[in-house]
């Protein structure tokens, strides 16, 4: 796997050099170039594993980047209201599915970046994650949420 990224990148180096676009956004378009190139040759060479894998991966940057966006959305409204009595603080017990250490940090990492939540702490036994949010009115939908989200594109993408 980690082969495959290396030609990827390689790909993408020469692909900058080629046209001679010393830029990120050209660099960014010659590794998206060469994922394109590696998916049309995929079978001859095995690289569908790979492949899938990068769509994965972007699939979970996605969907953080819209978390992202609507929970400072949700913040912003929250700052906004008068009226602060509405506000439900508190702390929930997240049970991790996920049990590999880079998966559980990069759930705490994508939990804490989100406005509005932060990662407390991991049990000793690495099965609950327990979170702080600013305003939790139905912690089973909380969970619910984290669930179907994060926590399923991290096992779908490095799994």
């Amino acid at each position: 796997m980690t082969g495959m990224f290396l030609i990827n990148v390689l790909l993408a180096i020469a692909w900058v050099f080629v046209t001679g676009g010393f830029s990120v956004l050209n660099g960014v378009f010659g590794f998206l170039l060469g994922l394109t190139a590696l998916s049309l040759i995929r079978e001859q060479i095995g690289t569908i594993g790979y492949v899938r894998r990068v769509r994965r991966v972007a699939s979970l940057a996605l969907l953080f980047l819209f978390e992202l966006v609507m929970s400072a959305i949700r913040v912003f409204r929250l700052v906004l209201t008068p009226d602060l009595s509405t506000l439900q603080p508190g702390f929930i017990a997240y049970p991790l599915t996920v049990d590999r250490d880079f998966e559980i940090s990069l759930l705490a990492n994508l939990i804490t970046l989100t406005p509005g939540t932060l990662s407390v702490d991991v049990s000793d036994n690495r099965r609950t994650l327990y979170i702080h949010a600013i305003h939790v009115p139905d912690p089973d939908a909380m969970r619910q949420d984290i669930a179907t989200g994060f926590e399923r594109k991290i096992m779908e993408a490095f799994r």
